[in-house]
């Protein structure tokens, strides 16, 4: 049952995208919220300074991306927001800002910009590829009927956020990956393999991701908009692979947090 579901899908998908025209695009907005689990050292932080921290977080993980697509190729960025009265500025953990993720699911090939520490980057690498797996659930998001389907991914592992205090007891090394349960739900009312973020791979548009501690759910769809965008693949930046990017990210934390570790000694907190 499922197989045959799949195959259909599957044959309506390549179906419609053929009979797309040549100017076909679309646009969808997701709003995204991760939940931090934080801690705060309150003999260092009293309760103002802890709100002030905790609704920054808040800020930093709930956004607004833009998803705009062809049959084939797709531009995801977020969604620029003015900064409230107060809040000092945009928050830039190390110098580090996401830019525009350009997808081309005929190549199976992803182009990302990103700038770190006053270095513009630019990612090129193969798409991930997960083992969807469909199932018989479905459901509305929004105007849209939805199915499920799920996978497993490997993620960094990182469990808790701690501001201002050591992990005491804590010699035994973790591991820097974990596996999570990725749950999609996508809309063959909308051919298009395409999704937020690294996400793709289904028969239909992807509508909402629900994977460990975040959540993205699209709140608008617009065919054909007037204003068309342009969705073509970035071209400024050094150009490195996924890993070597991650490999330049790894060491410049590691010596941002030898930094903090050593100035921490000479203040007296010794961490």
């Amino acid at each position: 049952m499922k197989n045959s579901n799949y195959n259909i899908l599957v044959i309506f998908l390549l179906f419609t995208t053929v009979c797309f025209s040549q100017g076909f695009q679309g646009k969808v907005v997701y709003q995204t919220k991760t939940t931090v689990d934080m801690k705060l050292d309150s003999t260092r932080f009293n309760p103002e300074q802890q709100k002030r921290i905790a609704d920054r977080m808040k800020s930093m993980n709930e956004k607004v991306y833009v998803l705009s697509f062809n049959a084939s190729e797709s531009i995801y960025k977020e969604e620029e927001k003015l900064e409230q009265p107060g809040q000092g500025g945009r928050f830039r953990f190390g110098g580090f800002t996401n830019g525009k993720k350009f997808k081309d699911t005929k190549s199976k090939t992803y182009t990302t910009e990103q700038e770190f520490s006053g270095k513009m980057f630019l990612i090129k690498d193969s798409l991930p590829t997960l083992n969807w797996e469909f199932k018989d659930e479905s459901k509305m998001v929004g105007q849209h009927l939805c199915f499920k389907a799920v996978a497993k991914r490997m993620i960094p592992n990182v469990d808790q956020f701690r501001f201002g205090r050591r992990n005491q007891g804590e010699n035994k090394p973790k591991d820097s990956l974990k596996q999570i349960l990725v749950v999609a739900w996508y809309t063959p009312d909308i051919p298009v393999s395409q999704g937020p973020g690294d996400y793709w791979g289904l028969p239909g548009l992807i509508l909402e991701i629900n994977a460990d501690k975040t959540q993205i759910v699209s709140t608008k769809i617009v065919i054909n908009p007037k204003d068309k965008a342009e969705i073509k693949e970035p071209k400024k930046g050094k150009v490195v692979t996924q890993a070597e990017y991650d490999d330049i990210l790894a060491k410049k934390m590691k010596e941002m947090q030898e930094m903090f570790r050593s100035r921490g000694v000479r203040d007296g907190r010794g961490g």
